[in-house]
């Protein structure tokens, strides 16, 4: 389960966040490209915009629950 404490500096204000588990394996961002991003430097995905449409909520609730290491975290 993601922690709130753990989560990365990068992401977007609100309601979803990355946290310091995610190992870069590319399924956020693949299925949720609107909302994550890589920080290339770093090496993780993170929260790059919060999700605005009701199908944008859903992708980001569907990787959260699709992510190997469970490091995306719903703070709603």
């Amino acid at each position: 389960m993601a922690d709130l404490n753990e989560r990365y500096p990068d992401n977007a204000p609100g309601r979803y966040y990355v946290d310091m588990n995610c190992i870069d394996c590319d399924v956020c961002r693949d299925s949720a490209q609107e909302n994550f991003r890589r920080n290339d430097g770093g090496g993780y995905s993170f929260v790059y915009k919060q999700p605005e449409t009701e199908a944008e909520r859903e992708e980001c609730e569907r990787v959260r629950g699709e992510c190997p290491v469970d490091a995306i975290g719903d703070n709603g």
